[in-house]
């Protein structure tokens, strides 16, 4: 992660943000009393794992249970090209996928592409590319038995998606690893366009995130799950500094207000960090509770970050049983070709 200084303006202007509560109604459920889907991220990284790539798939589809899947962001590591012929493989992958797909967009795709390594692109051309590419129609999933999902496209944030499956309600959030706005090459600041992107794309977010608890509460959802790229709770960082972190604040706030206020459990999938990890990031007694300067304590919130990067072996099959207390249950089930 990169920090810059003089971002006080962009501080003060993400605190500030207010936004309107709407609580439209999600996509219908389709009525299964158990279901399962998948999550992968970060993947593929390297040639290895892009030409494995198509037998990952295979297996997820061959998984009788698994009726969803997701993919939380990074699909190539942060040193190779972004190139438009790349975006448009991965997508040709994407529609292997037999089961409805929601993509998350995650960082490696786009905001990193400035680097000379990636092909010294302008960011904000690279995301216009993706949502070209991934999101040709809006309000529906990718892959194969392509479904309605109800997203932001009207806002223009199609990858920000909300659906409910076996009376969870879901999100997908467009939040990016790097402080979600980590400054281009050449730059020691965010220019006045990346600062419009972020500004914009977090109050698309926290909108998305308000208007998913409404929904869920309003059709009484057993749980509500969001799904986010970026890991704003990483564990693998020792002593990590605010500098690095502050733009997720205005999103982590909103997180913790809306899941103490829902009676139900709240499950918090993503990638970024490439280590799996379950625990409960503003429980009581959390350091991230006073590191974002969050003084509402989210006991409910379980955070789960899957594996990923270069070693990753497994995919995560996660279950809902709208019976049991927790909802949610998961297990990492091994690759049966190891990359």
């Amino acid at each position: 992660m990169r920090s810059w200084r003089g971002a006080a303006s962009v501080v003060l202007a993400l605190s500030a943000l207010t936004f309107a509560l709407t609580t439209p109604s999600a996509t219908a459920d389709p009525g299964h009393s158990r279901f399962s889907f998948a999550v992968i991220g970060d993947i593929p990284y390297g040639d290895t794992q892009i030409a494995d790539f198509p037998h990952v798939i295979s297996q997820i589809n061959a998984d009788p249970d698994v009726r969803f899947v997701n993919h939380i962001g990074d699909i190539k590591n942060g040193s190779t090209v972004c190139s438009d012929d790349y975006f448009k493989l991965i997508k040709s992958d994407f529609d292997m996928f037999e089961d409805p797909l929601v993509y998350t967009v995650g960082d490696n795709e786009w905001t990193d592409c400035h680097r000379p390594n990636n092909g010294s692109y302008d960011p904000l051309d690279r995301l216009a590319a993706i949502r070209e590419v991934f999101f040709p129609q809006p309000d529906r999933t990718l892959g194969r038995n392509s479904v309605r999902v109800t997203s932001q496209a009207d806002q223009g944030y199609p990858e920000d998606v909300r659906y409910t499956r076996a009376n969870v309600a879901f999100a997908a959030l467009h939040i990016v690893g790097s402080n979600n706005m980590a400054p281009w090459t050449g730059n020691t600041s965010a220019t006045p366009e990346q600062a419009a992107e972020v500004l914009g794309r977090t109050a698309a977010v926290v909108q998305e995130i308000r208007e998913t608890f409404a929904a869920a509460a309003h059709e009484h959802n057993k749980a509500v799950v969001l799904l986010t790229q970026a890991d704003m709770f990483d564990p693998t960082v020792t002593g990590p500094s605010f500098a690095d972190y502050y733009a997720f604040q205005p999103i982590v706030k909103a997180i913790a207000e809306e899941s103490a206020k829902f009676r139900g459990p709240v499950y918090l999938f993503n990638g970024d960090s490439h280590v799996y990890n379950s625990d409960k990031p503003l429980d009581t007694g959390s350091q991230w509770l006073s590191f974002y300067g969050v003084k509402t304590v989210a006991p409910n919130l379980h955070r789960v970050t899957i594996d990923g990067s270069t070693d990753v072996r497994n995919w995560l099959k996660v279950t809902i049983d709208p019976g049991s207390k927790q909802v949610l249950s998961w297990t990492r089930v091994p690759f049966t070709q190891v990359n």
